[in-house]
C-alpha cells in the first residue's frame, strides 16, 4: 500500500515538470465543458492507456516499443486533426457530419457532449504522454523489466498515471475558471478556441520532433527527481539497511532481525570455482550472497572487499557466493563471466542467475546487493550498493561468533587497482548515462535519436552531462552500434574517472582514440588506454578511459572509433 501511495504522489508531481507541457493544450481544450462527460473520460482514458502501454514497454521488449511508436504516430494524426478542427470552424463542421453518425465527435461542438469522443481523445493523449522518468517511475520500470509482467506492475503504473491525471484535473479546474472569465469579459470564445487549436498543433509538432522527451525532459529532470527522491526517502523506500538503521544491545552486539529463510538455489548455474551448492549443504556455515554483474562499476568497486572477506574468513566458516545477474546480453555468456573472474582475481564460488531466479526469490533490485545468512540458513542482514564496508564486516564477524567460530585477529585488508579503486565521490557531478534508447537521456545531436534505424549524426554544443554522436550509428534498445570508421561519441562530464561499457559487434578488435578537451589525455589516461589516447575494444566489458591526476574539473571527452562495428552501452563515473 505504501508503494502505491508513493507512485500516486510521484504522478502528482508530474505537473511541475515541463515534460507535461505538450499534454496540457489537449486537456485545457476541454475547459468549460462538462466534467463528467468530457474532462473525466479524457483523464481516465489517458491514465489507463499510459498504464497499459507502459506495462508493455517495461516487459515486452523491442516489439512493444515498436508498437508504441506506431501508436504515437496514429495519435499524432488524430490530435492534429482535432487541432485543425479547432482552428478552422468550417473544417470542424465538415468533419463532424460523418463523425456524429459514428458517435465519435472529435472537435468542439455546441451540441450534446459525447463521453465516447472524450475517451478517444484521452486514449490518444495517453499514447503521447512521456513523463520524465524520475526515481519513482524508474523503480517501477526496473522491477517490471526484471520480474516480468504482473498485476502489481500494472497497478503501480496506473497509480502513477492517476496521480498525474489528478494534478491535471486540478489544473483544469483553475484553468477552466480563467477561461470562463476570459470568455465573459472579452466575448472572444471563437478566438480562444482557435488559440487552443494552435497550441494543440504546436504540441503535436513538438512531439513529432521529439522535443517533448529531449528538451522538456532535460529541463525538468533535476526539479522532479529531487522532489520524488525526497518522497522516496521519507517513505523509507529504495534504501539499504545500514548503520543508521541497525541497533546494538547492552552488550554492544548488533541486533540483527530474522529476514526469512535463504531461498533454494534452483535454476542457478553454471557454477565456477565450486561444484553446484545447495542450501542444505550450507547449514552450519555463514553465507554471504553477493549479487553482481561484471560490467557494473559499483560491483567492481565492491569486489575487493568481498574478495578480502573470503580470504580472511573462509577458514572460520564463511562461504561467499557470487550470484552473477546480467544487465546486458553479453554478460549472460559463461565464457565472458569466467574471463572477468580471472581478471578480477575471484576465487570464491560464483553461479550464474541468468533467469533472475534467486534475484526474484530475495526480491532484490540492486547491483551490488549483499545478503548475510547465519548458520541456521536465515537471512539476517542486507546491504544495497557501495559503502558501509566496516558495518558489513562487523556483521560477518558477529554471525561467525554466533555459530561458535569467532574469528581471531583483525579486520580484512582489501586491495584494489584500476577501476576497482574507490570513487572520488565528492567530485562526481555526472550520472550514469545509458546509450540505448530504452534509458537514454540528455542526448543533443540534431534530430534526436532514431530508433533501430541507421542515421548519420552531427555533433552539437554540449553543456555539462550532455552527449552526442558524430558519424553513422544505429541506436538500439540497450546499446548503439557504429556503422562506419570514424564514428564518435562526445560527452561533457565532471568526475575523476570516466568509464564506458563497450563490445565488438564484429568479433574482431576495434581500434579507438580518446581525447580530453581536444588533446591526448597524457597523465589523465585511464588504465585501458595509452597516453596518446589509443586503445582497442577486444572483449565485452567496462573500459576505464579517463582518470584525472590533478584537480577534478569539467572536461570534454571524445572517443573516435577507427574501425566500424563497436557497440557502446553506458557511461559510468568515479
Amino acid at each position: 500500500m505504501l508503494i502505491l501511495l508513493l507512485a500516486y504522489l510521484g504522478g502528482i508531481l508530474t505537473i511541475v515538470s515541463p515534460c507535461i507541457l505538450p499534454v496540457l493544450p489537449f486537456v485545457f481544450a476541454r475547459a468549460g465543458r462538462s466534467f463528467l462527460r468530457s474532462t473525466l473520460p479524457l483523464l481516465v482514458g489517458m491514465a489507463a492507456t499510459f498504464a497499459l502501454v507502459a506495462t508493455l514497454a517495461a516487459v515486452g521488449g523491442g516489439w512493444a516499443v515498436r508498437a508504441n511508436e506506431a501508436g504515437r504516430w496514429a495519435a499524432l494524426a488524430l490530435l492534429a486533426l482535432f487541432g485543425l478542427a479547432l482552428v478552422f470552424p468550417a473544417l470542424s463542421d465538415r468533419l463532424t457530419r460523418p463523425l456524429v453518425a459514428l458517435g465519435s465527435k472529435l472537435s468542439e461542438k455546441r451540441s450534446e457532449e459525447s463521453i465516447w469522443s472524450s475517451t478517444v481523445l484521452g486514449v490518444a493523449t495517453g499514447l503521447l504522454w512521456a513523463p520524465c522518468a524520475g526515481p519513482i517511475l524508474g523503480i517501477i520500470f526496473t522491477a517490471a523489466a526484471i520480474n516480468g509482467a504482473s498485476f502489481n506492475t500494472s497497478l503501480l503504473l496506473l497509480a502513477y498515471a492517476l496521480g498525474a491525471a489528478t494534478s491535471l484535473a486540478l489544473a483544469l479546474m483553475v484553468g477552466g475558471k480563467l477561461f470562463a472569465r476570459m470568455k465573459k469579459s472579452l466575448g472572444a470564445s471563437e478566438r480562444i478556441r482557435q488559440v487552443l487549436g494552435i497550441l494543440v498543433l504546436a504540441g503535436v509538432a513538438a512531439i513529432a520532433l521529439g522535443l517533448d522527451t529531449r528538451v522538456l525532459a532535460k529541463l525538468s529532470s533535476g526539479q522532479t527527481a529531487a522532489l520524488e527522491t525526497g518522497l522516496a526517502r521519507k517513505l523509507g523506500l529504495g534504501q539499504g539497511m545500514d548503520e543508521s538503521r541497525t541497533r546494538t544491545n547492552a552488550l554492544g552486539h548488533l541486533v540483527l532481525p530474522d529476514e526469512g529463510e535463504l531461498p533454494a538455489f534452483d535454476g542457478l548455474g553454471p557454477w565456477f570455482n565450486s561444484p553446484p551448492l545447495t542450501r542444505e549443504q550450507l547449514r552450519g556455515k555463514v553465507v554471504l550472497i553477493d549479487f553482481w554483474t561484471y560490467s557494473c562499476i559499483n560491483c567492481l568497486r565492491s569486489t575487493p572487499y568481498v574478495r578480502a572477506w573470503h580470504e580472511r574468513y573462509a577458514k572460520d566458516g564463511l562461504v561467499v557466493i557470487g550470484v552473477h545477474a546480467p544487465e546486458f546480453a553479453f554478460e549472460r555468456e559463461p565464457a565472458n563471466v569466467a574471463r572477468a573472474m580471472r581478471e578480477l582475481g575471484i576465487r570464491y564460488p560464483v553461479a550464474l542467475d541468468n533467469d533472475y531466479r534467486l534475484w526474484r526469490a530475495l526480491k532484490n533490485n540492486y547491483w551490488p546487493a549483499h545478503y548475510f545468512v547465519d548458520a541456521k540458513g536465515r537471512v539476517r542482514y542486507h546491504h544495497f550498493g557501495e559503502g558501509n564496508y566496516g558495518m558489513q564486516e562487523r556483521v560477518v564477524r558477529q554471525l561467525l561468533a554466533e555459530a561458535g567460530r569467532a574469528p581471531a585477529g583483525g579486520a580484512a585488508r582489501p586491495s584494489s587497482a584500476g577501476a576497482q579503486q574507490p570513487a572520488a565521490i565528492g567530485a562526481i557531478r555526472s550520472p550514469e548515462t545509458y546509450i540505448g534508447y530504452w534509458r537514454a537521456d540528455r542526448f543533443v545531436s540534431p534530430g534526436g535519436l532514431l530508433r533501430d534505424q541507421p542515421k548519420t549524426y552531427a555533433p552539437a554544443p554540449l553543456k555539462l552531462n550532455a552527449w552526442s554522436f558524430e558519424g553513422r550509428w544505429i541506436n538500439q534498445q540497450k546499446s548503439s552500434r557504429s556503422l562506419t570508421a570514424g564514428a564518435k561519441i562526445h560527452y561533457r562530464f565532471h568526475a575523476r574517472d570516466l568509464h564506458l561499457v563497450l563490445a565488438s559487434a564484429t568479433g574482431k578488435p576495434i581500434r579507438f582514440r580518446v581525447t580530453i578537451d581536444g588533446q591526448a589525455p597524457g597523465e589523465d589516461r585511464g588504465i585501458d588506454i595509452a597516453a596518446d589516447g589509443s586503445g582497442r575494444v577486444a572483449t565485452e566489458r567496462l573500459y576505464q578511459l579517463i582518470r584525472q591526476k590533478g584537480p577534478v574539473r569539467e572536461r570534454m571527452f571524445t572517443i573516435e572509433f577507427l574501425d566500424p562495428g563497436v557497440e557502446a552501452f553506458a557511461f559510468t563515473f568515479g
